[in-house]
């Protein structure tokens, strides 16, 4: 049985990994076709669309793993089954639950690239991946720029933007406000403030400060005035897009900071923080049905089981996009929302194995 197992774990490895190469070579011409356009437009060098062809791969890839994984073993399971080789194998005597060990295995093996994938490398990705989307293809840069932002970013502190651009990291209609035990202390507005990298502050322009001492008021004013405050700039950006691309720790952290601010986008970073975990799992679930809708002999062959598979593929994707919406838009729990579609298909892949043992 050991060679049988060997056997497997290569076949799908080499089927998952042929199968990535296959359809990821043909998102990268049909994206390349539509955008070659722009490319030319901003003069873009070799090196640049090579590194976001790069961060392509990680962002779409990661998302089709399940489904590569899920055709993958569909396709070669049902060469085996078509050649009568699984009704062998189980007619020997080794039972279901045994043949699907080496299974498991290759499966266990694209669960945990997965899961380190999205804990640490596709977050990086994504951020460099929609950075150049945001300023060198969007065609609404609107569509990243943060309206009417309204933070706690300490127990007494409180910022306000009216909008903030991320490519020149300049925010408008700044204010910031420092209360002593729910008075106001300290009030500063600006008509725009913008973080200065190279110097490591922030610059504002028609500076304002309202000051509140011993029942006093001070009032300070300026053109230009450059300071220091106690949160980054990136806590300007849209929040929903700056979750994504964050480390598994950071996002933890990012996570409480918005909590303790009671943010309107809370669920969406929980789901995120969900679907790290729910996306890779969904590999093992897929992985199970799989096997047991092509170890059937049936009289279509290798091109039904894959008609069936890419049904179901396409099922498991409609679920998956239906309960994230539902948690962005309704008050559904962020956990449930993530995991949803992998309990759906899991109690589908136990009501298939039954028969499949038989």
């Amino acid at each position: 049985m050991k060679i049988l197992d060997i056997y497997i774990i290569k076949k799908f490895l080499s089927t998952f990994l042929l199968m990535f190469l296959l359809f990821i070579p043909i998102g990268i011409l049909v994206d390349v076709s539509e955008k070659i356009d722009k490319f030319k437009e901003h003069d873009l060098s070799f090196n640049q669309v090579l590194q976001y062809y790069s961060d392509f791969v990680w962002y779409y890839g990661y998302f089709l793993f399940p489904i590569f994984v899920f055709l993958s073993v569909i396709w070669f399971t049902s060469k085996l089954s078509s050649n009568s080789e699984v009704t062998a194998i189980l007619s020997s005597g080794i039972s279901f639950n045994r043949f699907l060990k080496p299974y498991i295995f290759s499966a266990s093996l694209i669960f945990l690239i997965s899961v380190f994938s999205g804990l640490f490398i596709v977050p990086e990705k994504n951020r460099s991946f929609n950075e150049f989307q945001y300023k060198y293809l969007s065609k609404n840069k609107k569509d990243r720029n943060l309206s009417n932002l309204y933070k706690q970013i300490s127990d007494n502190q409180y910022i306000y933007v009216s909008s903030y651009n991320p490519t020149r990291s300049q925010a408008y209609n700044f204010s910031h406000e420092l209360f002593d035990e729910n008075k106001l202390a300290e009030k500063i507005t600006a008509r725009n403030i913008r973080w200065v990298e190279e110097d490591s502050i922030y610059r504002l322009t028609d500076f304002f400060k309202r000051s509140y001492i011993n029942d006093k008021e001070i009032i300070e004013s300026r053109r230009i005035y450059d300071t220091i405050f106690n949160f980054n700039i990136d806590d300007l950006s849209s929040l929903k897009y700056q979750a994504k691309a964050l480390n598994f720790f950071e996002l933890n952290k990012f996570i409480e900071q918005e909590r303790l601010s009671g943010s309107p986008l809370l669920n969406d970073h929980l789901l995120e923080r969900n679907r790290r975990f729910s996306i890779p799992f969904s590999v093992l679930i897929l992985t199970l049905l799989a096997v047991s809708v092509s170890s059937f002999k049936r009289r279509g062959g290798i091109g039904l089981n894959l008609a069936f598979g890419i049904a179901l593929a396409f099922v498991f994707i409609f679920f998956d996009k239906f309960f994230s919406v539902l948690v962005v838009k309704s008050d559904m729990n962020a956990t449930l929302g993530a995991w949803a579609p992998n309990f759906v298909f899991l109690l589908i892949t136990l009501q298939i194995m039954k028969i499949a043992r038989k």
